[in-house]
């Protein structure tokens, strides 16, 4: 558990810091987009209202969403204190609860997600930004269904299985 809560700070410690950094340090709401690494990486500022993509944006989900993240970090903390786990679902699990309570202190600070990060290649533009804590929650979300669960098999849960075909005493 002590790996999981030490991702999670981390990851949670770096959103806000990159977010605080880019977006007031460095003027990102004034100037809306900075080209970091021409034709490959921009800081381009978006207020994300909605879920992924923005989507549902034109609904007022902010608090539906801001319960939705605190259910799931708390339902996904349970989980790992009461399983455990291997240290890489420990740490999948850390980086889902981090990347998502930084963007609930998002919502609860300014009504939106701050995403910032855009990530375009090859003459394709990317139209889409987003930030660290989403970053997190996608490679949590990841690492937990590679790598979380009981890896032990049926007889750990039920006791001895028989074979298919296998002929009763």
């Amino acid at each position: 558990m002590r790996l999981t809560l030490w991702t999670g700070f981390w990851v949670f410690l770096a959103d806000q810091a990159t977010k605080y950094l880019v977006v007031h340090a460095l003027g990102l709401m004034e100037r809306l987009q900075m080209e970091v690494i021409p034709g490959i990486l921009s800081f381009r500022m978006a207020w994300n209202r909605g879920v992924n993509f923005g989507l549902f944006a034109g609904f007022d989900m902010r608090w539906v969403l801001v319960g939705l993240a605190l259910a799931i970090s708390a339902a996904v903390l349970a989980w790992i204190a009461r399983d455990g786990g291997s240290w890489l679902a420990r740490f999948s699990a850390g980086l889902l609860v981090g990347g998502a309570l930084g963007n609930v202190i998002d919502r609860v600070l300014y009504g939106a997600v701050a995403d910032f990060l855009n990530v375009s290649c090859c003459g394709i533009e990317n139209p889409y930004a987003f930030n660290i804590a989403d970053i997190a929650i996608f490679l949590g979300a990841v690492g937990l269904v590679l790598f979380g669960g009981d890896k032990a098999g049926p007889e750990r849960r039920s006791g001895p299985t028989r074979r298919r075909g296998a002929k009763s005493p």
